[in-house]
C-alpha cells in the first residue's frame, strides 16, 4: 500500500487530501498516472510537468523507484519562490561561460547585473614554473559546502541566483578551474556576492590543490 499526500492546490481540485493506493506502481510516475485516474480533476496538473514529488519526504524525479509503505507528498511549485536556474557542480569537464550566464541570465527579468569570478591555471607559483596542477576534492562534502555557499549569497546578500562550478583532476596551465556567475537586480549587491563566494570557496570548501614544478609536487594550502 502507497499513501499518496496532496497538498495546496492539488488537495483543494481533489477535494482530498490523499490517496490510497493498493496498487504497486512500480515508478513515480507510474503513481502520477494512477492518482490521475483516480482524481480526474487533478489530472491535467499532475500531467503538466511541475509538480514536485517527495517519496518520504524527500525529492525525487519521475523514475524513482516505489516500494510497499512508501508515503509520497504531491506538491505545486512552492509560491514564494522564483525559478532558478543556478547551481553548484564539481566536474572534471571543461565548462562554457558563455552558457553559463545564459542559463543564470533565464532565471529572472528582474535580472540588472551579472558578476563572474574566473579561475584559471597559471604558469608560476610562489617564485617556480608550474607544468601543472592536480585538483582532488572530498566527494559529497565538497558540494555540501558549495550549495551553503550559494545559499547564503542568495538569501544573506540578496542576490537573485548564482552559479558556482569547480573541476578537479589534472589540467595544464591555461586551463579554467573554476566559475562563479551571480545575477542581481543591481551591480553593487553582484560584486560583493561573487567576492564572497570565491573567498568562502577557498576558506571552508574540501578541495587541494597540487602544483607539478621543476623542484618537486607540492600540496598547495596557503589560499591566495
Amino acid at each position: 500500500m502507497i499513501t499518496v499526500k496532496l497538498f495546496a492546490m492539488l488537495r483543494d481540485k481533489a477535494g482530498i487530501s490523499e490517496v490510497i493506493l493498493a496498487e504497486k506502481p512500480a515508478t513515480v510516475g507510474d503513481m502520477i498516472v494512477l492518482v490521475g485516474d483516480r482524481c480526474p480533476d487533478i489530472k491535467d496538473l499532475l500531467a503538466c510537468g511541475r509538480i514536485l514529488v517527495a517519496v518520504n519526504q524527500e525529492f525525487v524525479k519521475q523514475d524513482a523507484r516505489l516500494k510497499d509503505g512508501d508515503e509520497v507528498g504531491l506538491m505545486p511549485p512552492f509560491s514564494g519562490g522564483q525559478e532558478r536556474q543556478g547551481f553548484v557542480r564539481i566536474q572534471e569537464d571543461p565548462f562554457s561561460l558563455d552558457a553559463e550566464i545564459a542559463r543564470i541570465k533565464s532565471a529572472s527579468r528582474a535580472i540588472g547585473g551579472i558578476v563572474t569570478f574566473l579561475g584559471t591555471t597559471r604558469d608560476v607559483s610562489r617564485g617556480s614554473r608550474v607544468a601543472k596542477l592536480e585538483f582532488e576534492h572530498y566527494a559529497g562534502m565538497a558540494e555540501k559546502k558549495l550549495a551553503e555557499i550559494r545559499e547564503r549569497a542568495i538569501h544573506d546578500l540578496g542576490v537573485i541566483d548564482v552559479t558556482i562550478i569547480h573541476r578537479v583532476g589534472t589540467m595544464p596551465v591555461g586551463e579554467n578551474i573554476v566559475l562563479i556567475v551571480v545575477a542581481a537586480e543591481h551591480r553593487d549587491e553582484a560584486f560583493k556576492a561573487c567576492r564572497f563566494c570565491i573567498d568562502e570557496l577557498k576558506r571552508i570548501t574540501p578541495i587541494w590543490k597540487k602544483e607539478t614544478t621543476p623542484d618537486g609536487v607540492v600540496w598547495v594550502e596557503e589560499h591566495p
